[in-house]
């Protein structure tokens, strides 16, 4: 099983990489840094907390898994 905190350090990864995406993605929609950034910090808030739940979730399931 995956330890809580390889869970949380992948999560915090995955966070810092969407929000990049996602403040670039922003920025060439709008034209504004603040509001490509401030789209970039809701999605990483709910992409991070989603997939850390995710992760956990399918630690816990042994479907697939060689034991």
């Amino acid at each position: 099983m995956e330890t809580r905190t390889r869970s949380l350090v992948k999560s915090v990864l995955w966070t810092v990489l969407g929000i990049c995406v996602m403040a670039l993605i922003g920025f060439v929609f709008t034209g504004s840094l603040r509001t490509g950034g401030a789209m970039a910090l809701i999605n990483a808030g709910i992409g991070f907390v989603s997939y850390l739940l995710y992760e956990r979730l399918w630690a816990n399931i042994a479907w697939g898994r060689d034991v």
